[in-house]
């Protein structure tokens, strides 16, 4: 079958290739399941911008139906593996955005309107192209819940690594055939933002660094995709929307699936809390590259597959995602120390009768909320609770073994640092910071 399913028991591997209507529902089902240990492949469609022009869609992203991963429970954590992450897109486009007054009903992601007819999700196509090229379907007027202020239109060479920001022109002729320069997969639903055309900054030359921005486990209670997260997802507090949810209820459900960290690329291990049964892995928002920050609130969104392996971790202490970056991506004073710092060290102790060095593993702790303090303040939080310390103590082997670094702005965070072995032993992730750092 298309969603890798097979009778007599969970798959070994599955091919995902459907999407959600930018929801993620604990009650919708899911696919799967998968089997602990086994494999997890999926066609990605564009997040942010795409979805952000389709009014139909929800929640301001276009992610993967949820597999369900055998044995997963609530309290547990899954551990993904990324095997890779390729991009499939031959072009993007992207900005910083403005919303129109008058397109939504309180949030333009997630209940975007039309304010002729005043019909919300509205059904809509593409007539032409340009920031009006999108139409409702029921009385043919351009529904723009966002505006590019400032953007461009990016293309990729053949070895996808490094991108070109194209003129007027150019940009043009790819807007005229954007499903296919964007390689949006048959069943996504979204309209490609290339039909805008941008290009307020031609010539500008781009690394590219895949990643993916949505990575992690069903929420709790229906949430849009691109709200669970605690600082997106403070805006459905007190909503006028049917998916508002009150703080006490945001703090329960959502998952953190949504990060916009640069380093939940292939190579780094994530692991991801559990609050419903199966898990619900799902992952999108797949970005070509993008600094620390996304401080433009957006990057280049792309098509593109992924290969993820996932086990299930029983008991796990937090409810919030935890990451084993690769080594090259962890800041300085966080990375492992080397054969000739440990000696330095040991010679330190001997002159001074300290017993042995303590046995130390990077680790990522996430931490999300309403503005960058808050996020930084639940992320030390986190990190105290997973390794049982006080948080005084997380501040200050962030301070001098590790960094706050910023995944998104207004408030995902990571605090990573160098942590006591046997705290991680005991929290179960010992053997995942060994396999990553080669301890």
């Amino acid at each position: 079958m298309a969603d890798g399913s097979r009778t007599g028991g969970a798959c070994r591997s599955l091919v995902v290739n459907g999407f959600t209507n930018s929801v993620l529902d604990p009650d919708a089902p899911m696919l799967g399941p998968v089997e602990n240990g086994g494999t997890v492949i999926a066609n990605t469609a564009p997040g942010c911008w795409g979805p952000m022009i389709t009014p139909s869609l929800r929640g301001g992203h276009e992610v993967t139906r949820p597999v369900a991963v055998e044995g997963a429970e609530p309290g547990d954590a899954i551990a993904i593996r990324i095997r890779d992450i390729t991009v499939t897109s031959v072009a993007t486009a992207s900005g910083h955005d403005r919303s129109p007054e008058g397109f939504c009903l309180g949030d333009p992601y997630v209940a975007a309107r039309c304010p002729t007819c005043d019909a919300l999700w509205p059904e809509t196509h593409v007539e032409g192209i340009g920031q009006e090229a999108v139409r409702c379907n029921v009385c043919g007027n351009a529904v723009t819940p966002f505006a590019i202020v400032h953007g461009y239109t990016v293309t990729f060479d053949d070895t996808r690594s490094v991108g070109l920001t194209l003129p007027k022109a150019a940009a043009e002729t790819i807007a005229r055939d954007a499903d296919h320069y964007a390689a949006l997969p048959d069943a996504s639903r979204q309209h490609s933002i290339l039909v805008y055309a941008p290009s307020d900054m031609p010539g500008a030359l781009v690394r590219m660094r895949p990643f993916l921005g949505q990575l992690g486990t069903c929420p709790s209670k229906a949430m849009p995709d691109s709200h669970n997260a605690g600082d997106f997802g403070a805006f459905l507090v007190g909503a006028p929307h049917p998916y508002a949810l009150s703080p006490e209820e945001l703090a329960e459900h959502k998952t953190d699936g949504h990060m916009d960290i640069d380093a939940v690329r292939p190579g780094a291990i994530l692991v991801c809390p559990v609050k419903v049964k199966g898990a619900g892995l799902y992952m999108g928002d797949m970005h070509a590259g993008q600094g620390d920050g996304e401080i433009a609130g957006h990057t280049m969104d792309v098509a593109g597959s992924v290969t993820l392996q996932v086990e299930v971790v029983k008991d796990y202490p937090i409810d919030g995602p935890v990451l084993f970056p690769l080594a090259e991506d962890l800041p300085p004073m966080a990375r492992p120390f080397t054969a000739e710092e440990k000696a330095r060290g040991e010679r330190l102790a001997r002159r001074w009768d300290v017993a042995a060095l303590e046995e130390v593993a990077p680790v990522s702790v996430i931490g999300t909320g309403a503005n960058l303090n808050i996020a930084i303040e639940n992320g030390l939080e986190r990190a105290a609770k997973l390794l049982d310390l006080p948080v005084a103590e997380i501040r200050n082997r962030a301070t001098i073994n590790g960094a706050i670094e910023i995944g998104r702005a207004p408030g995902v965070i990571q605090v990573t640092f160098l942590a006591p072995l046997d705290r991680l032993d005991a929290a179960g992730l010992g053997d995942y910071a060994r396999e990553q750092y080669g301890l």
